[in-house]
């Protein structure tokens, strides 16, 4: 059983825990799970929840029903919007993305259906992506006369290298999720059935480590991408330092040579 975040009632997105894990699940299915400005804003404040709860280590992120993940922005909002207020939107939306991205905690998209335009920008914040067979990936945007505005520009060419990112970005392409796997766009494809108990079992996985070396593995990477690899190198080396001033590195270190289990406490 998943318990519902008490003190978190939103509209467009529904906001669980259970086991130190929260679920985050854009629930629009009528839409497809589109992308307006009141989902963008509940999906701030639940990952601002999951950011501030202590119990939580892990967040899976998903999309209602059986069709979409989030198959893009909401046309309908999109097609009123002037200059100034489209480059707002653009900036907020970013904005919730970047707290996706640097939670401090892994979040897993459970990818169930389309990942289109924001809904592959949303995936690509994510710390991992896992797919259903049936998903589909694309940044359509210049179909409808428009760049992508939640980082696709970015985090695509990142991810898949500058030559596959302008190929899906310039042709609006759409493309499988076992293209996507094969460009390193995907992490793993799993059947529909095992799509939950997968992203759990990754998380599972992450949350018998170290928090802080977790963390702070977490913020190397995503902050080293983004500059030379000696700037990174030393970023890196003075992580590696904190770490060794920590509880868990005595413990970590302690238990592998006395050959029994780490009892992590993140201090």
């Amino acid at each position: 059983m998943i318990s519902s975040g008490a003190s978190l009632t939103l509209e467009n997105v529904l906001y669980a825990k259970k086991d130190g894990i929260a679920y985050v699940t854009l629930n629009r299915p009528k839409v497809l799970n589109a992308l307006n400005t009141p989902t963008w804003t509940d999906l701030r404040s639940a990952f601002e929840a999951a950011r501030d709860d202590g119990t939580v280590h892990g967040v899976i992120l998903t999309g209602s029903g059986d069709k979409a993940f989030i198959a893009g922005a909401d046309v309908s909002e999109l097609a009123h919007v002037a200059a100034f207020e489209a480059q707002q939107s653009s900036r907020f939306g970013q904005g919730v993305l970047d707290l996706i991205e640097n939670l401090g905690k892994p979040v897993i998209a459970a990818i169930n259906g389309f990942a289109l335009g924001g809904g592959c920008e949303t995936a690509m914040a994510c710390t991992l992506r896992i797919a259903v067979e049936s998903a589909k990936f694309g940044q359509p945007e210049v179909k409808l006369g428009l760049v992508p505005g939640g980082g696709g520009t970015q985090r695509l060419p990142r991810l898949v290298g500058k030559a596959r990112a302008l190929h899906l970005i310039l042709s609006g392409e759409m493309i499988s999720a076992q293209e996507a796997y094969r460009i390193g766009l995907v992490n793993e494809i799993v059947p529909a059935a095992n799509l939950i108990a997968r992203a759990e079992a990754i998380l599972k996985q992450i949350a018998a480590n170290a928090p802080i070396a977790v963390k702070l593995a977490l913020d190397a990477v995503n902050k080293g991408v983004d500059t030379s690899q000696d700037e990174g190198l030393l970023l890196e080396a003075s992580y590696f330092g904190l770490c060794a001033s920590t509880e868990d590195m005595k413990e970590g270190t302690s238990a592998f040579l006395q050959k029994r289990s780490a009892q992590f406490r993140g201090r």
